[in-house]
């Protein structure tokens, strides 16, 4: 694995530690981000991550563990059929995660990163 593999890796475990999205399941969790790296692009996990993060902003409690990955999953499913729709900006995206969104939004604006991961 490439440094930068390694760096977009952390990224996306910066946002599940954050948010704790793994809940009690963590192993299973695990496990199901690892089958989702295999799968899809690192940057459509970010946004899918964080697109579920927003869409359950007002939950309380936050889903989390297995329920909240199917909610991932159902988003990079929905986006390999139907454009990718999110609800929020770059800066709310940083704001979000933490993370700088030049690595997805690309410095001028929105570049869908493409849906299979390669390589």
């Amino acid at each position: 694995m490439t440094l930068e593999e390694q760096i977009n890796r952390q990224r996306v475990k910066h946002i599940v530690s954050s948010y704790q999205l793994d809940g009690d399941d963590c192993d299973r969790c695990a496990n199901y981000l690892d089958e989702l790296l295999r799968t899809y692009a690192i940057g459509l996990i970010e946004l899918a991550l964080t697109e579920a993060i927003v869409q359950n902003w007002l939950t309380i409690p936050m889903p989390r563990g297995v329920v909240f990955f199917d909610q991932v999953r159902d988003l990079l499913i929905e986006w390999q059929t139907n454009s990718i729709e999110i609800t929020f900006s770059p800066t709310e995206f940083q704001q979000v995660t933490g993370l700088d969104p030049t690595p997805i939004f690309g410095s001028s604006g929105f570049q869908p990163p493409s849906m299979v991961r390669h390589g």
